[in-house]
């Protein structure tokens, strides 16, 4: 097996292994096909909403007026971008 694949194993109930078997075959796909692209859809589906920020509109009306209108810096923010600029961009 080439080093790009890895290989997944699993165990499930009969009955389990049968409906996957059954609407594979629908697809017309292998089992292996549609396992892989249904937990592939299943992963996406996941990641899109983890990267959602949902907010309600009081909230969003906060977060915008802040980006428009950003306060100005306080002695701890100042003080943190100054360690900042001297850790990491000072030469």
């Amino acid at each position: 097996m080439p080093a790009t694949e890895k290989r997944f194993q699993t165990r499930m109930p009969y009955h389990v292994h049968h409906k996957l078997v059954q609407a594979s075959e629908i697809l017309g796909a292998t089992l292996n096909q549609f396992m892989i692209q249904s937990a592939l859809e299943k992963a996406q589906e996941i990641l899109e909403k983890e990267r959602q920020l949902v907010l309600t509109k009081k909230d969003a009306d906060v977060f915008l007026k802040a980006i428009e209108n950003p306060p100005q810096p306080n002695e701890a923010l100042l003080k943190a971008a100054a360690a900042y600029k001297q850790e990491f961009l000072d030469d």
